[in-house]
């Protein structure tokens, strides 16, 4: 796995800049060559692209500064999203302009990375807004749970929006591992366990810890939340977390980690400061509610402050010795 660093965002930053170059008039569809994106269900892409690069070797340069990001895996819909920014989907049916992704798959990707960039300072950038992307029924775009494998070489992948909407069918199940719809009978969601433990809590740096009682689980317009009736705030960060009901906001149409309504758990997650959310994303745990847990938090947390002094300590040492 890459790791992911201060610097690797800020020479993401000095390339974006750098490649914000004025849309080339227009040209043919054309093989992607951009080694990330080989992965993708299309072979075929259109530059410019959406973010104005005028060649691929361009575009390398400025997808190749989310490899750290892309190796946390704060988000399962990250690579895709991304892939369809820089190297779009090109068909002969739209050879005019790219097709652009779905809205609700960006905003799925930044509500999953967006907490682990501000860890670093850093926040989605602009040049990537979700508000400028279509919504699937007003607008033709492209998501993993609407792009299907077809016969035939001249159009080897189709949108179908009668068996792949989440937008249009709020509670159709989806596979964001996969780039195929599935129907209810063949559930793939599969949750990876967390174990518990001092190490996960350090390397993880949850922003807020909470013991609650799950009232609900909704689903709408293919994002899940749970609501949830909080008992005891063990951590909090910047979002404030009343002693009350709140809404725990999925980053993914799988419901991990999975909550059972009328149970009541100890929740370890992040939070989108920007819109005021609390996230269940990968790495988030939700355990059934024990005394001696609450007591393990609270001196996990403890260590996790003591080591944030030290390093802060250290660190203005090295300075002081400059």
């Amino acid at each position: 796995m890459i790791m992911f660093s201060h610097e690797l965002f800020v020479s993401f930053l000095a390339v974006t800049c750098l490649f914000r170059v004025p849309r080339a008039s227009s040209a043919a569809c054309e093989p992607v060559r951009i080694p990330l994106c080989k992965s993708m269900p299309w072979n075929m892409t259109k530059m410019p692209n959406h973010l104005h690069h005028s060649t691929q070797a361009n575009a390398v340069l400025a997808i190749e500064q989310f490899e750290g990001l892309l190796g946390t895996q704060c988000s399962t819909d990250l690579l895709f999203f991304l892939c369809a920014m820089y190297a779009p989907i090109c068909t002969i049916d739209f050879q005019h302009d790219p097709i652009k992704p779905c809205k609700s798959v960006c905003e799925r990707a930044k509500c999953g990375c967006e907490p682990v960039m501000k860890r670093y300072n850093h926040t989605w950038p602009e040049s990537l807004a979700c508000e400028d992307l279509p919504v699937y029924d007003r607008g033709v775009c492209i998501s993993p749970e609407a792009i299907v494998k077809a016969e035939g070489p001249d159009n080897p992948y189709y949108q179908d929006p009668s068996k792949c909407s989440p937008e249009s069918t709020p509670d159709f199940p989806s596979d964001s591992h996969n780039v195929n719809c599935k129907g209810a009978s063949n559930d793939r969601c599969k949750c990876k366990s967390v174990k518990l433990g001092l190490k996960t809590y350090l390397k993880n740096n949850y922003n807020y810890v909470i013991r609650a009682r799950v009232k609900e689980i909704k689903s709408r317009n293919h994002d899940l939340s749970a609501i949830v009736e909080v008992k005891e705030i063990l951590k909090s960060s910047f979002v404030n977390i009343p002693r009350d009901t709140v809404t725990l906001h999925y980053n993914s149409g799988c419901p991990c980690p999975p909550l059972t309504a009328n149970d009541e758990y100890i929740i370890m997650g992040y939070e989108n400061e920007e819109r005021s959310r609390l996230l269940l994303i990968e790495g988030s745990i939700a355990q059934k509610w024990k005394d001696r847990m609450g007591r393990k938090v609270r001196r996990w947390d403890q260590v996790l402050r003591d080591q944030s002094r030290g390093n802060s300590g250290r660190s203005n040492m090295q300075r002081s010795r400059h």
